[in-house]
């Protein structure tokens, strides 16, 4: 994750500035959405003052990347005013645009303060099994995919990957981290909380209507991704990311989220919508 981050730059001439970073091998081919924002984030983020940290950005899915070839990213500067600066970042594969982002950076200010509470019947991280305990007896493909990645992830109540349990509700909470530590570059835990925050965030559509991830014919793929950073926050300790969905029509649902410290503290809110098409019976 961390390789695919450190994005090299260009000697391409243009108006925008140019990156080019590479994929994670993924066994299906197509580029993981979390690292592509990630990636559009830290593109934008070169071209910031260090002392502007992203605190918003709103970014849309326009086809599947491949994760056999590099991607180019191009960063507009669109304004740089007292306290904000905004950035456009495109990110193309043979030409063709797979992902488009703005972005919002803003001086560290002083301000009213509040914040939402976490919820308190959530149980600790290391009471839940690992993900392995779950994935027994499951494809090996799908086991690699699930336990060979960066990050370590904690469903309450359980996982949806092979079968929904439980109550079919359209909400869910789910501890995450990085498996070892990032360093302290407050810019590079920004973007790996981008790359964790699209993990599971489609999951309370699924779980609402009993649909496993593996469910025969069913199909999803990302819409859009916003999220906002209201707060610093670690990576690589343990973080719990509340979900749930307020509708599903038309093929289409919506999920939001919120991220919260191990000791409560609201860090990131989050909204995605995605396409998803079941089975019909």
């Amino acid at each position: 994750m961390l390789a695919v981050l450190d994005l090299s730059g260009s000697d391409a001439r243009t108006t925008e500035d140019i990156f080019v970073g590479r994929s994670q091998s993924m066994p299906l081919g197509r580029v993981f959405g979390g690292q592509v924002l990630a990636q559009a984030m830290v593109a934008a983020s070169r071209t910031i003052a260090e002392d502007r940290l992203i605190h918003s950005m709103h970014g849309y899915f326009l086809r599947p990347g491949d994760s056999r070839r590099d991607i180019t990213f191009a960063v507009d500067r669109i304004h740089d005013g007292r306290s904000f600066s905004t950035r456009r970042t495109q990110a193309f594969q043979e030409g063709v645009p797979i992902f488009s982002m703005i972005a919002s950076f803003q001086d560290v200010d002083p301000g009213l303060d509040h914040a939402a509470a976490p919820p308190t019947d959530v149980p600790a991280p290391e009471d839940l099994p690992a993900i392995e305990e779950h994935l027994r007896g499951s494809h090996p493909m799908s086991q690699r995919l699930l336990a060979d990645r960066p990050v370590e992830v904690r469903h309450v109540p359980s996982p949806v990957y092979l079968r929904v349990e439980g109550a079919h509700v359209p909400r869910q909470a789910v501890w995450m981290k990085l498996r070892r530590p990032i360093g302290d570059d407050p810019r590079l835990h920004a973007a790996a909380l981008a790359y964790l925050s699209d993990l599971t965030i489609q999951e309370p559509v699924l779980r609402a209507h009993g649909l496993p991830w593996i469910t025969p014919g069913l199909k999803v793929a990302s819409l859009d991704h916003a999220m906002w950073w209201h707060r610093p926050g670690r990576a690589d300790d343990w973080l719990l990311y509340v979900q749930e969905s307020p509708s599903a029509r038309g093929g289409r649902g919506l999920s939001t989220g919120r991220i919260f410290t191990r000791s409560g503290t609201l860090l990131a809110s989050v909204a995605q919508e995605i396409m998803v098409r079941a089975p019909a019976d």
